[in-house]
């Protein structure tokens, strides 16, 4: 009788595994994307709520751990206490993995592992890896290949400079904030270890040191224009030199993201001067001021490391890093918000609509109107969460001595996962906490899911021809 229950048990435990592998199996590829950071903040969740996780055990708790883990995954930098101070180096390496693998992705993770043991990718793993590339068809084990190399190529780069700057400093300690920065600032996560040298402050001890705040600013950008511009600029370069012959030019992508990159670092840069000079920039000269308010620039587009007050920040200076947050990085990147090339795109509807054309053209290109569609539908779902989430906090939060543009602020560096914060984040309800982890999960994950709600079609709707509706607008 014992072996047949036994045997019984056993059944029901394949009968269960089977079950489940069948119904992982049935998920589209959008979703396996969105269950693999689920379920990276749930290990996350987990192993920062072990006893060793946090320098002071009793301190610990689950709301902490969950935020730190949503935070660290969806690559944001919003936190409720000091990195340094409050966790563990057995937390902090937690931390740094969760950026890791939040900023690639769990996909490109197991798309590798793949690569690397089968040598090739089934037709499944492929449809997954195009949905975390915004639907790419080119080459999707070069893509991999290169994102890998690329990653490790310039993380291990910044951390071997910022090595030459802190362990002279710092010893041991300046080795690791040189790792943790490296990672954090190419993932553009905005977490920091920098807390024994100045708690809560993120780079701000560095302000005065050129060498620091470009390693970390050519990081940001490098990790910002996403890996398939990476790539191509890689096949132009490299491809281009060892075969003259061959004809590889930018592809339109390329020239979009990286022209307008340059556009929005500049004109960051120059705005944050003038509106700052005699404030927060107060004291420094020229060649610094220039080197901050460039860096500003960069951070402000999804990376959430600072190196002054923001606080001390002018109004008209925080709208402009909410609008810089708001179109974020490009496509297929560590980054998050609208990203450039929607930007772009609707910057280019708006101007040929005055000019009286009836289509979005680039380079001499005609953009498809489906990228048009889900380009304003992507901001659109940005800007209602941003309103819906201001409103919300607001109303939460109305007994408290916090303005309604340090909310906005937050509540756009929660969606677009930059992580810049006023200092708001730990004066807030649990309440209004659990719906900035809501923003940065549907900031990291969000876009992508629109993305394929919007080309999902049902089979027999390409043979329908619906009557056109005419509508008056203006």
């Amino acid at each position: 009788m014992p072996s047949t229950y036994l045997e019984v048990y056993l059944a029901r435990i394949k009968n269960t595994g089977r079950k489940i592998n069948k119904r992982i199996k049935s998920l589209s590829p959008v979703q396996v994307i969105v269950f693999s950071f689920v379920l990276i903040i749930v290990i996350g969740t987990f192993l920062l709520l072990l006893p060793f996780s946090t320098k002071n055990p009793k301190e610990n708790n689950f709301f902490t751990a969950l935020f730190t883990a949503v935070s660290c995954t969806c690559v944001t930098g919003l936190s409720l206490h000091d990195t340094w101070s409050y966790f563990s180096f057995f937390g902090q390496v937690v931390m740094l993995l969760l950026i890791q693998i939040g900023g690639l992705g769990l996909v490109s993770f197991t798309t590798g592992f793949t690569l690397a043991v089968h040598r090739r990718l089934g037709l499944r793993d492929i449809k997954i890896i195009q949905e975390g590339t915004q639907g790419n068809l080119a080459d999707i084990p070069q893509i991999i290949k290169t994102v890998f190399a690329a990653t490790l190529l310039f993380e291990i780069l910044g951390a071997s400079l910022l090595c030459c700057k802190f362990v002279p400093r710092y010893g041991f300690a300046g080795a690791w904030l040189s790792i943790f920065l490296a990672v954090s600032s190419y993932c553009n996560a905005g977490f920091d270890v920098s807390g024994f040298i100045m708690p809560d402050s993120s780079l701000r001890a560095f302000s005065r040191d050129p060498f620091v705040m470009l390693v970390i600013s050519a990081l940001i950008i490098m990790g910002g224009l996403g890996f398939l511009v990476v790539t191509d600029v890689y096949n132009y370069i490299i491809k281009k030199r060892h075969k003259k012959s061959a004809r590889h030019r930018l592809s339109l992508h390329t020239k979009v993201v990286l022209k307008a990159s340059l556009l929005l670092l500049f004109t960051g840069t120059a705005l944050f001067f003038c509106f700052e000079y005699d404030n927060v920039l107060k004291g420094l000269d020229i060649w610094n001021k220039l080197i901050i308010c460039f860096f500003h620039s960069a951070s402000s587009r999804t990376a959430g490391l600072f190196s002054f007050d923001l606080n001390k920040q002018y109004s008209i200076t925080k709208f402009i890093t909410i609008v810089l947050m708001f179109i974020g990085a490009s496509p297929a990147s560590t980054g998050g918000g609208i990203k450039t090339v929607s930007f772009v795109v609707l910057l280019s509807v708006m101007g040929n609509t005055l000019c009286g054309k009836e289509d979005a053209i680039l380079f001499g290109r005609k953009i498809n109107k489906t990228i048009v569609y889900r380009s304003f539908a992507i901001s659109t779902a940005f800007a209602i969460f941003i309103t819906m989430g201001t409103l919300m906090i607001s109303m939460l939060e109305a007994q408290k001595p916090i303005s309604s543009t340090d909310i906005l602020y937050e509540v756009v560096s929660a969606i677009s996962t930059t992580g810049l914060s006023t200092g708001i984040t730990r004066l807030l309800s649990n309440f209004s906490k659990c719906l900035l982890m809501i923003f940065m999960f549907v900031g990291r994950v969000g876009p992508i899911s629109l993305i394929l709600a919007i080309i999902a079609k049902k089979n027999g709707d390409k043979y329908k021809t619906l009557p056109e509706g005419k509508l008056i607008i203006g």
